[in-house]
């Protein structure tokens, strides 16, 4: 398996891979099911996509953004999708561990999850395995797809190494 940065040949498997997340409900905040052109452009507008291929074949992918503007730009955030045939292959670490470095790569100090569901037992595990620290529960923060308010729990990681000294700025590593 290789993980590498998206060219314009993958976007029709990266459309039809995220929209199945999206359809399941149950992890991605976003409702609406990405066209050939939104999806152009959504996936364009990431600070770096990754993909994972396996045989020629997309078997995951993951995005990597600014979490917020300003003051609060050297926090990222990322998302991730599995194709669910090929779960439980350790795809996910794979793409988080390449995620972590591209941050980094990217000048991020902070990567930071906004809305890790607490059903999905497997991400937070990974999350947690990889060193990520669980920032605490907001009360029903995901609306799943059958309409029943789920807990989300925020993680983030640290990026870069801070110094000792009052003042002084943090370091990549």
């Amino acid at each position: 398996m290789t993980i590498r940065e998206y060219t314009q040949n993958d976007l029709a498997a990266m459309i039809a891979l995220w929209n199945e997340i999206v359809a399941e409900g149950i992890a991605f905040p976003q409702e609406e099911l990405l066209g050939a052109e939104t999806g152009a452009d959504f996936f364009a507008s990431q600070s770096y996509c990754g993909v994972a291929e396996d045989g020629g074949k997309l078997v995951g992918l993951y995005i990597l953004h600014p979490n917020n503007v300003g003051r609060c730009a050297h926090i990222c955030n990322a998302s991730y999708a599995v194709n669910t045939a090929c779960r439980g292959q350790h795809i996910g670490e794979k793409l988080v561990l390449d995620c972590i470095e591209n941050a980094k790569r990217l000048g991020f100090k902070i990567l930071q999850f906004n809305a890790v569901v607490e059903s999905n037992i497997h991400a937070r595990h990974l999350y947690e395995r990889i060193g990520f620290h669980q920032l605490g529960v907001i009360p029903g923060g995901f609306r799943m797809k059958d309409g029943y308010y789920e807990n989300i729990c925020p993680y983030y990681i640290e990026l870069a190494e801070k110094n000792n000294h009052p003042g002084e700025k943090y370091e990549i590593r």
